[in-house]
């Protein structure tokens, strides 16, 4: 193999491949990169045998071959390379070495052979659409926030992805909780996915999306089946991701519908008290207590080793006095995921989930279990 690529092109591409890749692995061929020059360019691809991403970029192929090199050691080779360098990759009839040239600069690396390369096959993927670029990074940026760490829940562990009948049109929804909190939202379903399954897209390839989708493109192409998804964006990146094999509980059962103490407050004055008193509880705890009254709002917490701290904010609330407490960085992490001026908490009981939404209908709604305090 010999090929010749601007380094740019190279370390970005790299830098898209190279983070599926984890630094410790049993397995010697998943720490590699796979290099394949051809007629189309240089393909580089990366897998930890759950999600794989591939890219092709430009380059002057001398020779087409293919080879493996340690992702993360190639990558930061070409990270410290100087700008606009032009970067010659060439592997001899000694298959297991590869050199890199870079004006003065030479190194050479360990090389595994391509065909011990593991090939993450999608297999039939039977549903496919297209997706606003727009509209798949703000599915993914509200929600992905919620989705549990615990490994024990393991259907918890990333966002499910489904379509339904609402209010009279096909819904796209994207859904998730960690048992504390849930975060729902929705737009009008892309033409295609009717009928498509229930998915649940793991937390590292939600990680994967979130970060290719910002410089993907305008819009992704999705095709998927109930255990594949592939996600090709504009930018000539390819992710293939294997999907949680498990049933997503009813989350509707948990959305409460007879909530109706409506409390309305200014979102960001009212995120930079709770961060205020916050300061004050204890990091196991992290309780805030929020003491409702006709049209005020005291926020308080109380940490035996500490102090405690106290703060009001005059909002729109007329029904009957109410205290519960919430936990601070919950309630930061949702406020942060509004859009709008204000927040808008539909309350029960101090023992009852609330519902959090900027105004009443909006495509973005949270519910938040409330602490003892």
């Amino acid at each position: 193999m010999r090929v010749t690529v601007e380094r740019a092109a190279l370390l970005r591409s790299l830098g898209h491949v190279h983070r599926v890749v984890e630094r410790r692995n049993t397995i010697p061929i998943l720490s590699n990169v796979l290099l394949r020059a051809d007629e189309s360019g240089l393909q580089l691809k990366a897998t930890d045998l759950d999600i794989e991403v591939t890219e092709t970029v430009p380059a002057d192929v001398v020779d087409a071959g293919a080879t493996t090199v340690p992702a993360h050691v190639i990558y930061d080779i070409v990270r410290k390379l100087p700008e606009g360098a032009q970067v010659s990759l060439e592997t001899g009839s000694d298959s297991g070495q590869m050199t890199i040239r870079s004006g003065r600069s030479r190194f050479s690396l360990g090389a595994l052979p391509e065909g011990d390369f593991p090939d993450l096959a999608a297999g039939e993927l039977p549903h496919g659409f297209t997706l606003a670029a727009a509209d798949l990074k703000r599915l993914i940026d509200k929600t992905q926030f919620a989705i549990s760490t615990e490994e024990t829940r393991y259907y918890l562990n990333g966002i499910y992805l489904h379509t339904l009948e609402a209010e009279g049109s096909l819904k796209m929804r994207a859904v998730a909780t960690d048992g504390h909190r849930l975060a729902r939202v929705e737009m009008e379903a892309p033409d295609g996915s009717r009928g498509m399954p229930g998915i649940i897209v793991p937390r590292k390839a939600v990680a994967e999306i979130q970060k290719l989708v910002d410089d993907g493109g305008d819009s992704v192409e999705i095709e998927l089946s109930p255990a594949k998804i592939r996600l090709r964006f504009a930018s000539g990146v390819t992710l293939i991701s294997k999907l949680i094999d498990g049933t997503f509980p009813d989350y509707q059962r948990v959305i409460p519908t007879g909530n109706d103490k409506r409390l309305t407050v200014e979102r960001e004055p009212f995120a930079k008290a709770v961060d205020r008193v916050s300061t004050i509880s204890s990091e196991r705890g992290r309780a805030v207590k929020l003491g409702l009254q006709e049209g005020r709002l005291a926020l308080s917490v109380n940490n035996p080793d500490s102090g405690s701290a106290t703060e009001e904010l005059d909002v729109d609330y007329e029904a009957a006095s109410l205290d519960i407490g919430f936990n601070a960085r919950y309630l930061l992490d949702i406020t942060s995921q509004l859009e709008g001026d204000t927040a808008l908490f539909k309350l029960a009981d101090p023992g009852s989930p609330t519902v959090i939404q900027d105004r009443d209908g909006a495509a973005a709604l949270y519910v938040l279990m409330p602490m003892r305090v």
